[in-house]
């Protein structure tokens, strides 16, 4: 179910309007590669509609459609799913106003919205940097320091990208692996947060849950589910090989979890069985700021999940 984020940068050069026509060509090809490989579940998201998209300054793209060897595909394009601007996607509330992606110094709103909803970025391949199945991101980002100060973090990251229909042919794999998972069923089908919670003992066998787990999973927003079953599932693996004698802090985890900053404990507390009991231990899920808060429980050996959705007290 693949979501293609259109890159505006590729659409602001001020080639020459016969250069922008074959590369927003070679766009739609590569686009409608995609959509073919998965026709219901393809969304094009982009900063503005597309019918009124410039391919570069001053050449609307209405010249491109409105030559006749271009108009099939034009209907074709407009036939599939079309969103924008980038936040109908976001998970509900959320903005990411937090986080900012550049390209060679420029930001990048749509290949920053192809990294943070885990998509394909699309763009006209009009200049060199723009021709290749993946890029490389500048992400700045606000992140909170161990004295609970706020700081800005700067990183490398990489994203999936498609200009042509070459680039599509070594993303197809990652297509047809979200089409078979729903054909398969089981976890890897699992669409809806009520389904996590309604299979939670056989998915999740190693892992307990308070009660109140339950309405966080079934109000869980749809593009939160995957990643909490991703991350279910690694807590999963990890406790079902933790031995507490030779591990005796913590299960050997499978992604970045950590113990919350002491500014923050006092929003960790939760009431289990009668109590109120710290939940401190916790991992993260994109788009942020998904947060995940669990306790061990080591002579149980596993580990009970209290809180599932926005991170505390934001």
């Amino acid at each position: 179910m693949p979501q293609l984020f259109l890159n505006e940068k590729s659409c602001e050069s001020s080639c020459e309007p016969a250069r922008a026509d074959r590369a927003m060509t070679e766009f739609a090809h590569a686009v409608l590669k995609a959509w073919r490989a998965d026709r219901p579940g393809t969304v094009l998201v982009a900063r503005e509609p597309i019918t009124g998209l410039q391919l570069a300054v001053g050449h609307p793209i209405g010249k491109w459609h409105g030559n006749p060897r271009n108009r099939d595909s034009w209907v074709l394009m407009l036939k599939m799913q079309n969103k924008w601007p980038h936040r109908a996607v976001f998970p509900e509330g959320e903005d990411f106003y937090d986080v900012e992606y550049r390209h060679r110094g420029e930001t990048v709103e749509g290949l920053g919205a192809a990294h943070l909803m885990d998509g394909l970025g699309v763009s006209l391949p009009v200049e060199p940097c723009w021709d290749a199945p993946r890029v490389s991101l500048e992400r700045e980002q606000l992140a909170e320091g161990r004295d609970g100060e706020s700081r800005s973090e700067i990183s490398a990251v990489e994203i999936r990208h498609a200009s042509r229909r070459s680039h599509i042919d070594e993303h197809l794999r990652w297509i047809r692996d979200g089409i078979e998972a729903v054909r398969r069923g089981g976890l890897d089908a699992v669409r809806q947060g009520a389904e996590l919670w309604e299979g939670r003992a056989a998915f999740f066998p190693h892992l307990q849950f308070l009660p109140r787990v339950e309405q966080d999973l079934r109000e869980l927003h749809e593009v939160w589910v995957r990643p909490v079953r991703d991350r279910l599932a690694e807590l999963e693996a990890a406790v079902a090989e933790w031995n507490p004698g030779t591990h005796p802090i913590a299960p050997q985890w499978r992604s970045d979890v950590r113990t919350e900053f002491e500014t923050r404990r006092r929003l960790c507390w939760f009431t289990d069985d009668g109590t109120e009991q710290l939940f401190d231990w916790h991992c993260e899920f994109l788009p942020k700021p998904g947060r995940m808060h669990f306790r061990l429980l080591h002579e149980e050996r596993t580990l009970r999940i209290a809180y599932l959705g926005r991170k505390l007290g934001v």
